[in-house]
């Protein structure tokens, strides 16, 4: 129920459910209060705009990249005990699959976790569960298959519990704590790193980062592209404020 909660309170935090309210509720105040509630439908507006602009998505998705990638030396003289694949959704009743698959982010941290398996010989954990229903494959399930029948990579552990990514690490915790690997190599996205690296030192890893799926070359679209109203940028600003509440909750929760 718990979990269910934050999802709604995330939706309507989140663009543009956030500004969709100021518009709302600026609307309803303008017939009481008429100079208030334009200035609070204005501001609603604005911010929507400000959501959808490209160049300040680029900007701030950017602001949370900040953790290095795992350096070559780390690699090559690996000093961690497993390596962790994080969940983060799934495509739903997948026509041409016949089920459930990845969402396209989890498959850039698959990728990432089998070529790191690669390099270093180290065993994987997928850490994922099932956020709305108990009938259905755990996430955890889903990612094994891909890295097994298609990467042709070896999974170790599956924790299927989890729902969000403080329960990722506690899962985990207990998952490696019967083989005594404390020492990790977490693999998520960039502008997830920061909140899970919070999550899983709380759980009493030792996480080194391992960082996939940036977005920090220069951008190819002209400036005036840029900033032109997009959808696409409506999602990154949504990700972006969805990792910035989830630190700040994190530190006032946990």
């Amino acid at each position: 129920m718990e979990v269910l909660l934050i999802k709604i309170i995330q939706t309507l935090l989140l663009p543009p459910g956030l500004m969709i309210l100021l518009m709302l509720g600026g609307y309803l105040l303008a017939k009481r209060m008429p100079r208030t509630g334009k200035s609070i439908y204005i501001s609603g507006f604005v911010l929507l705009v400000l959501a959808s602009l490209p160049i300040v998505a680029e900007f701030n998705i950017r602001l949370l990249y900040t953790r290095p990638v795992l350096p070559a030396a780390e690699i090559e003289n690996p000093s961690a005990g497993a390596i962790v694949i994080l969940g983060g959704g799934r495509i739903h009743h997948s026509p041409e699959y016949g089920h459930d698959i990845p969402a396209n982010a989890v498959l850039q941290r698959l990728r990432y976790g089998a070529l790191l398996h690669r390099q270093t010989s180290l065993p994987i954990l997928v850490s994922a569960g099932n956020v709305y229903s108990t009938t259905k494959s755990s996430e955890a399930v889903l990612m094994r298959d891909v890295l097994q029948n298609d990467m042709n990579t070896p999974v170790r552990w599956i924790e299927g519990q989890s729902r969000t990514t403080w329960e990722n690490a506690s899962y985990s915790k207990t998952v490696l704590a019967q083989d005594n690997i404390n020492r990790i190599y977490l693999v998520t996205q960039g502008s997830h790193m920061t909140r899970s690296v919070m999550a899983f030192e709380a759980a009493g890893f030792e996480v080194l980062p391992a960082p996939t799926g940036f977005a920090t070359g220069k951008s190819e679209l002209p400036l005036l592209i840029r900033l032109l109203p997009a959808a696409w940028a409506i999602k990154k600003n949504s990700e972006f404020m969805h990792e910035v509440l989830g630190i700040l909750w994190y530190k006032l929760r946990y």
